[in-house]
């Protein structure tokens, strides 16, 4: 009988300190009642993960939710599960593929005519260690989607979310720029590749570009934030197994799951950079887990976001004079 209390005692004593592991490893949640109604929202890449969940959030508080995204089957059912896990229908759903500066060119003309505000554009689309390919233009395809395709499609949209000041611009990011390195000889990996390295420089250039982007907004009206999710247990992580052979197994992807933070806790920071009033005079720094944080070296090189942001222009065929 003393066995069988303890091992209940103990089992009870597991589960609790289990439970209160998880919640600790979630991380800050925004919890502030703000809403958006009446706000033109646009994310990229919302169909799945990180972008699906802060879709929805901000659809709950009243905003007019775009979700852009390459596949147009996989975000209209995105759209479906929204609708019926928030009961609002102000979400809509437009074709972007970033790895074609053509769609980024199409997509931003279509939408500009249509709409005549942009309250808060969320860069979150990315692809991460992925095997070496190119995207339509010729760019390595991480550098290409997490930096280029967004930094073209910002552009294009500037204005419209100047004329909505105060507007933000969310950028996701991630803890992997402190060890990235922008290769001015080899920024397109075209001399050599690797997967995880091509990976951080592209985390690095979103941080680079959204600190040289506050300085050329200064005065608009139009703020700037990049952002860490954390560790994130979502579809990002599909190529890793390929690097790590033990993350194919079920066991190890099963820890994961449990240790890492869910998709939802890892949209809450990119929605508190969206929404706190507290930030409205901050521009072009650094969060995570819902608090300022000072981001890696090479990401505060004021000279090499200047670099690459002309690199950037160069490679996206964007003037100097529509930027």
């Amino acid at each position: 009988m003393a066995c069988f209390i303890c091992l209940t005692v103990l089992s009870v004593v597991a589960f609790v300190g289990f439970k209160l592991l998880r919640t600790y490893l979630q991380g800050a949640q925004f919890e502030k009642p703000t809403t958006c109604e009446g706000k033109v929202i646009l994310i990229t890449g919302a169909n799945t993960g990180i972008g699906k969940e802060t879709a929805k959030d901000l659809l709950k508080r009243g905003g007019k939710v775009y979700i852009a995204c390459r596949s147009l089957e996989k975000a209209n059912q995105a759209k479906s599960d929204l609708i019926s896990e928030t009961s609002q229908t102000n979400i809509h759903v437009r074709e972007l593929d970033l790895c074609s500066l053509e769609s980024v060119r199409n997509f931003a003309k279509k939408f500009l005519a249509e709409e005549s505000r942009l309250d808060i554009l969320i860069n979150n689309a990315g692809v991460m260690a992925c095997p070496k390919e190119l995207t339509k233009d010729g760019f390595e395809m991480q550098l290409g989607v997490n930096h280029l395709g967004h930094f073209l499609l910002t552009n294009l949209l500037l204005d419209r979310l100047k004329a909505s000041a105060p507007s933000r611009i969310i950028n996701l990011s991630s803890l992997a720029h402190y060890y990235g390195k922008i290769n001015r000889k080899d920024l397109n990996s075209e001399k050599s590749y690797s997967k995880i390295g091509a990976y951080n420089q592209s985390k690095l250039a979103n941080v680079l570009f959204t600190k040289e982007l506050a300085k050329r907004l200064e005065g608009t009206g139009v703020t700037t934030y990049a952002v860490h999710p954390g560790a994130v247990y979502t579809d990002l992580q599909r190529h890793l197994g390929s690097l790590f052979f033990l993350l194919d197994t079920t066991l190890v992807r099963s820890i994961m799951r449990m240790m890492f933070k869910t998709p939802r806790s890892g949209a809450q920071t990119t929605i508190y950079t969206a929404l706190d009033d507290e930030l409205a005079k901050e521009t072009g720094k650094y969060y995570a887990d819902c608090r300022q944080v000072k981001p890696g070296k090479e990401a505060r090189n004021e000279e090499t976001a200047r670099w690459l942001w002309d690199a950037s222009e160069k490679m996206t065929g964007l003037s100097k004079k529509s930027s």
